[in-house]
């Protein structure tokens, strides 16, 4: 009778070891945890800088909102457009390196709205 639990106990142990590396593959995607900082909301990704872009102006037509000014250059897209509310939208997509890529997302000039910024790099992150 010892010896099955201590299997029982064993096997536990070790298929909780197993899914634990289990969710961190699926959380691979992601690079890093957003960052809200200086009323921005920042996030790095292992996609591409192309990819990245891509998702990023699907996101905002998604949202119905409309890309009033894309300016690209070497390694950083901005793209501007306008929230729901009328507040100004910055999205800043910047290649680290060829299979990352950071957004920064901004809602709001005076007082930057966190909880816009989320909605918006959530609907990035579901395109990627």
């Amino acid at each position: 009778m010892l010896k099955k639990i201590t299997v029982i106990i064993l096997s536990v142990f070790l298929l909780a070891n197993v899914c634990g590396c289990a969710v961190l593959l699926v959380g691979a995607g992601a690079a890093g945890t957003a960052v809200w900082l200086s009323g921005k909301l920042t996030q790095e990704f292992n996609a591409s800088y192309e990819r990245t872009v891509i998702a990023s102006e699907k996101a905002l037509k998604s949202l119905k909102m409309p890309i009033l000014k894309e300016a690209k250059e070497e390694n950083v897209t901005q793209l501007k457009s306008s929230y729901s509310d009328g507040s100004e939208t910055w999205i800043d997509v910047r290649k680290i390196t060829d299979n990352s890529s950071k957004v920064e997302v901004r809602v709001g000039g005076v007082t930057p709205d966190k909880a816009a910024a989320e909605k918006i790099l959530d609907r990035i992150k579901r395109y990627l």
